[in-house]
């Protein structure tokens, strides 16, 4: 039996009381005889730890030598960047995964959902280099990984091979895939496209997660699509739409019907915060029974020179472009980060109460508004009861 003690600590903002872990699991207080570790928390808040429900680790430049970008106006040339960047990064995949995903531990994460490429121009390079950053951080981040065609499926002759391999091996938890209608040019719903995953699906158990960037009926038909076939599948609540930029557009009664149709055949949703005309009115879709999740995306890629892997400051991002003002709308935007991505990964919700994972960061502050608004340094990080991450830097 692994007993903690965690002293002097304030849930969520709340009086200063103690928290007890037990192998792993938050419990009323420590077990007669047990001799917990101590570890005093100083009077900080603890805070639940975050989920980032959408990032592309194999995609990064974090660490490595600043790479100038050029203009991009379509997806077909931010497509092209990636292969570039690739190919001029020195470390490989693995190695820059586990950095970035590394420092997001150290930020008070405790699981993501990791899209990786597989395209002929990278083979499963994405899928290996992702598996031995996850080993090196087992026990410390929980890694969900996803086969993405960012390149497309019926553009990218071989990608179709690549994802059933990748699936049939079971080399990862979901297969992805890309405006199925608009980018990949498989008709009005994205049939072919969609045809292959929900066949991968269905044969091999893998979950699905489809970026929508598509406004207007190329977004909207293939999300239709998908919630159809989730249903005629039996799929429900193994299917993400990620993105999904057709839905902000949308006037409230179109947006709370479509929003009732993703309930009902289970469809999940992330959003990234990229501006205010594209972040997911989570709010109202919660409000009807859709899960959603937040994300980073992509962190100092080809794309873009920006992002941190740090879910705090998303959900900081995610106030300022949903204009949150009260503490109320603040707080959204932390439970959203924390249990909004737990929900969508299947993990026990992460609420500091006694039975729920041990999970949790300290920081200084005064109540968890102020800290989405002034993102304080994260003292401490903890996973199953133990610390892994304590002023910046892993522990162990």
């Amino acid at each position: 039996m692994h007993v903690t003690l965690f002293r002097q600590v304030r849930p969520l903002g709340g009086p200063v009381t103690d928290l007890v872990a037990v192998d792993g699991v938050l419990a009323a207080g420590p077990p007669a005889g047990a001799r917990p570790v101590v570890v005093e928390g100083g009077g900080r808040i603890a805070l639940p730890t975050l989920v980032d429900a959408h990032v592309h680790p194999d995609k990064t430049a974090w660490g490595e030598p600043w790479y100038s970008r050029r203009p991009a106006h379509r997806l077909p040339e931010y497509v092209a960047a990636d292969v570039e960047l690739y190919e001029q990064q020195r470390a490989p995949i693995g190695v820059r995964a586990h950095r970035l995903l590394a420092h997001a531990v150290t930020r008070g994460t405790r699981a993501v959902r990791a899209h990786v490429d597989v395209a002929p121009a990278y083979g499963l390079a994405g899928v290996t280099g992702l598996r031995e950053a996850a080993e090196r951080l087992a026990g410390k981040l929980d890694v969900q990984a996803v086969a993405f065609p960012q390149h497309g499926v019926v553009r990218a002759p071989g990608t179709a091979g690549l994802l059933t391999e990748a699936a049939r091996e079971h080399l990862v938890d979901a297969v992805g895939g890309i405006d199925p209608a608009g980018f990949d040019g498989g008709g009005p719903d994205g049939r072919e496209q969609l045809d292959l995953l929900f066949d991968l699906a269905e044969r091999y158990g893998v979950l699905l997660d489809v970026h929508l960037h598509d406004r207007g009926p190329a977004g909207l038909g293939p999300l239709r699509a998908l919630a159809a076939r989730t249903v005629a599948a039996g799929l429900q609540g193994r299917v993400t739409a990620s993105h999904a930029f057709c839905l902000p557009e949308l006037p409230a009664a179109e947006l709370a019907a479509t929003a009732d149709v993703l309930a009902a055949a289970g469809i999940a949703l992330t959003t990234v915060a990229p501006s205010a005309h594209q972040v997911l009115p989570f709010r109202e879709l919660r409000a009807r029974g859709v899960r959603v999740g937040l994300g980073s995306d992509g962190v100092r890629d080809s794309w873009s020179p920006f992002g941190n892997a740090d879910m705090l400051h998303r959900a900081h991002l995610l106030g300022w472009t949903t204009d949150a003002r009260t503490d109320a709308e603040l707080t959204d935007c932390l439970e959203l980060a924390a249990h909004g991505g737990a929900e969508l990964l299947g993990l026990p919700k992460a609420d500091l109460a006694p039975g729920s994972p041990a999970d949790f960061l300290l920081v200084d502050g005064e109540c968890v508004p102020q800290v989405v608004v002034d993102l304080p340094p994260r003292e401490l990080v903890v996973k199953a009861g133990r610390v892994v991450a304590e002023h910046g830097s892993l522990v162990g």
